[in-house]
C-alpha cells in the first residue's frame, strides 16, 4: 500500500496529510471548498484531484476526514463518488465523526465492491494532528488493522482497536459526549461564577485543586482567564452535531440520555445565538449573557 487518497483536508486532515508526506507516502487529495489551503501540501509532493472516482482509482488506501455521516455517505456512494472508482482489494479508512449505524452501512457497501473498511475516528486537536500525535479509535478486522498500522502510525500516537466495524465510531461518540459534556458543564459553572462575582482565577484554582481538575478545565482555562479560545479550537456547531449523534445512538440503543439531552439543548441554544464559527470555550460568555440575553434569568 503506497498510494494514499485523502478526502477532507480541513484543520485535522491537513495535519494528517502533512505527516503522510513526511513519511514518504504518495498522496493524492481531493479539491473541494471545505479544504484548508493546499499549497504547502502540493509543494511537499501531494497531487490534487477534482474527481473522487479518479482519486479512488489510483489509490491503495482512501482516508476520509469529513464532518459527519451525510458527507461520508455522499463521498462514498454519491454519483461519481469513491465507490465508482474504488479498486478491488483497496482499503477505506474513515476518520470522520459519524453515526455507527451509517458506518455499518458504508462498510457493507465498500465490502460489496470488493474492498475493505476500517472506521478510525480521532481524538485530540489540530495541534496534535500537525504533530502526528492523534489518538485513533479503530473498528474493524484486527488483521486489517495490523496491515494498516504502519500507515496510521505516521499521524497517530495511540491506536486502540475497540471492536468490529462501527465500534470506533461508537467509542468516539461516547468520548465526545463525556469530554464535551464536561466542558459544557464547566462553561455553565464559569458563567454562574462570573455573574456571582467570583474571580476567574479563584474559580480556576479551586477547581484545579479539587474535583473539577483535569483536561476539560485545562482546555477551557485560557478562555476563563483571558477570553482566549485557543485551548479548544472546536466549533459549537460541531459540538452540537456530535451530541446530536450521541443522542441518536443512545436512543437506538435504548440507553438513558437525559443528561445528554440537556447538554445538546444548551449547545443548540448557544449555536442559535452565536453563529457557525463560534468556538466551544465561548459558551462561557454566551451562557453569562455576553452575546445577547442570558439563556436563563440571573
Amino acid at each position: 500500500m503506497k498510494k494514499i487518497g485523502m478526502v477532507g483536508i480541513g484543520m485535522m486532515g491537513h495535519g494528517i496529510a502533512s505527516n503522510l508526506l513526511k513519511h514518504g507516502w504518495e498522496l493524492g487529495v481531493f479539491e473541494h471548498a471545505g479544504n484548508q489551503p493546499l499549497a504547502a501540501l502540493v509543494a511537499a509532493g501531494a497531487q490534487t484531484f477534482t474527481s473522487l472516482e479518479a482519486l479512488a482509482a489510483r489509490s491503495d488506501v482512501m482516508i476520509l476526514v469529513l464532518t459527519g455521516s451525510p458527507q461520508v455517505e455522499a463521498v462514498l456512494t454519491g454519483a461519481g463518488g469513491v465507490l465508482a472508482g474504488l479498486r478491488r482489494g483497496s482499503v477505506v479508512i474513515d476518520c470522520s465523526t459519524a453515526m455507527p449505524s451509517s458506518s455499518a452501512r458504508m462498510a457493507h457497501a465498500v465490502q460489496a465492491a470488493g474492498s475493505r473498511f476500517l472506521d478510525a475516528p480521532m481524538t485530540r486537536t489540530p495541534k496534535e494532528a500537525a504533530e502526528g500525535r492523534l489518538n485513533l479509535l479503530v473498528g474493524g478486522d484486527a488483521g486489517l488493522l495490523r496491515e494498516c498500522r504502519p500507515l496510521l502510525q505516521c499521524f497517530a500516537e495511540n491506536i486502540t482497536h475497540v471492536g468490529p466495524v462501527s465500534a470506533g465510531h461508537s467509542m468516539k461518540l461516547l468520548h465526545n459526549y463525556v469530554s464535551l459534556g464536561m466542558v459544557t458543564l464547566l462553561a455553565e459553572a464559569g458563567a454562574c461564577a462570573q455573574r456571582s462575582g467570583v474571580a476567574p482565577s479563584a474559580f480556576v484554582d479551586v477547581l484545579a485543586q479539587g474535583g473539577g481538575g483535569g483536561i476539560a478545565l485545562e482546555r477551557i482555562k485560557p478562555y476563563l482567564l483571558a477570553h482566549d479560545p485557543a485551548g479548544l479550537r472546536f466549533s459549537i456547531a460541531n459540538a452540537r452535531k456530535d451530541l446530536d449523534y450521541y443522542h441518536a445512538m443512545a436512543a437506538e440503543a435504548g440507553a438513558a440520555r437525559e443528561i445528554a439531552a440537556a447538554v445538546l439543548s444548551t449547545l443548540q441554544d448557544a449555536l442559535a445565538r452565536s453563529g457557525p464559527d463560534a468556538l466551544v470555550p465561548e459558551l462561557v460568555s454566551l451562557l453569562a449573557g455576553g452575546r445577547g440575553e442570558p439563556l436563563s434569568p440571573p
